[in-house]
C-alpha cells in the first residue's frame, strides 16, 4: 500500500472516530443513524455536479451497494436493540476485515503475503478485544448475536461491492456520492415507516451536530472507496477499523475516560497490525 494511501485511510479512520465521538446527542439508535444518513445524502446530492459521472457498468453495484449500506445500518440498531454495545460493536466491526480478506483472496485473487494476513489479523482481533467482556460472563443474546453477525456480513459486503464498483466506476467521487444518495433515500423511507411524524420532532435541535457528524463519516468513508482503487480492498477495510484505537484515545485524553489493561493491550495488537500493514 503507498504511503498516501496508507496515510489518508489512517486520517479517514480518525474521522471515523470523531464522528462516532459527536454522535453522542442522547437521540435514540433510529433517529441518530437516520439523521447522519440524511445528511451524507443531503451533502451528497449537493456535491453531485462538481464530479463526473459514473460508467455505466458501475450503476448495478451503486444501486446493490446503497441497500447493503441501508441493510448494515438497519440491522446494528436491531443488534443494539437485542445486546450492549460493548458486546456488539466488537463483534459486528473486528469480523469484517476478517471476512473481507478471505473474501478479497479466494474471490477477487487479491495478492496478500503471509505479513499482511497477519496484519489484518491482528487489527481485527485487536478490535474485537478493544470492546469485548473477557470474563464477564455475561453470553451475549442470541437475537443480539445473529444481528452482529448479520452486520459484519454487510459491512463486509458492501465493502466488497464498493471495492469492484468504484474500480469500474471511473470515479471514486462520483461513485461514492450517488451511493449515499441512494441510502439516504432508502433510510428516509425505512425511518418514516418506523416513526412516522415523530421523526421531524426528533431530529429538530440535532441538525448542528448531526451535520458535523454526517460530513465526517462521509469524508471517511469517501478516503476508503477512494483507497479501494489503489490498493488491495482486504488492506484497506482492515486499516479502516483502527477507527477503535483513535476512538480509545479521544475517550482517554479528551473526554477523561479510563482504559483497562485489557484495552491498552487491544490497542497494542492494532498498533501492531498497522506496523505490519507498512513492512
Amino acid at each position: 500500500m503507498d504511503l498516501i494511501v496508507f496515510l489518508a485511510v489512517l486520517a479517514g479512520a480518525a474521522m471515523h472516530a470523531g464522528w462516532n465521538a459527536l454522535v453522542k446527542t442522547g437521540l435514540d439508535r433510529t433517529t441518530s443513524i437516520f439523521l447522519l444518513a440524511l445528511i451524507q445524502g443531503a451533502i451528497s446530492l449537493a456535491l453531485l455536479p462538481l464530479f463526473a459521472m459514473p460508467s455505466a457498468l458501475s450503476w448495478p453495484w451503486i444501486l446493490v451497494s446503497a441497500f447493503l449500506h441501508s441493510g448494515y445500518k438497519i440491522f446494528l440498531i436491531r443488534a443494539y436493540e437485542h445486546g450492549d454495545m460493548s458486546q456488539v460493536y466488537p463483534l459486528a466491526r473486528g469480523s469484517a476485515p476478517l471476512i473481507v480478506a478471505v473474501a478479497g483472496v479466494f474471490l477477487l485473487q487479491e495478492n496478500l503475503t503471509a505479513t499482511k494476513l497477519a496484519a489484518v489479523c491482528a487489527i481485527g482481533l485487536g478490535v474485537m478485544l478493544m470492546s469485548s467482556r473477557l470474563g464477564s460472563g455475561e453470553a451475549m443474546p442470541k437475537k443480539a448475536l445473529l444481528f452482529a453477525l448479520g452486520t459484519a456480513l454487510f459491512t463486509a459486503s458492501y465493502t466488497l461491492v464498493d471495492g469492484i464498483g468504484a474500480q469500474l466506476s471511473g470515479t471514486a467521487s462520483g461513485f461514492t456520492l450517488w451511493m449515499f444518495v441512494g441510502d439516504g433515500v432508502l433510510m428516509t423511507i425505512y425511518a418514516l415507516l418506523v416513526r412516522g411524524r415523530d421523526l421531524r420532532a426528533a431530529v429538530r435541535g440535532n441538525l448542528l451536530s448531526g451535520t458535523a457528524a454526517g460530513a465526517l463519516s462521509l469524508g471517511s468513508y469517501w478516503i476508503a472507496i477512494w483507497a479501494f482503487t489503489l490498493a488491495p480492498i482486504a488492506l484497506v477495510a482492515a486499516l479502516r477499523e483502527t477507527s477503535v484505537l483513535f476512538a480509545m484515545l479521544i475517550a482517554v485524553f479528551f473526554l477523561g475516560e479510563k482504559a483497562s489493561r485489557q484495552r491498552w493491550a487491544a490497542a497494542a495488537l492494532i498498533l501492531a497490525g498497522i506496523v505490519l500493514m507498512r513492512l
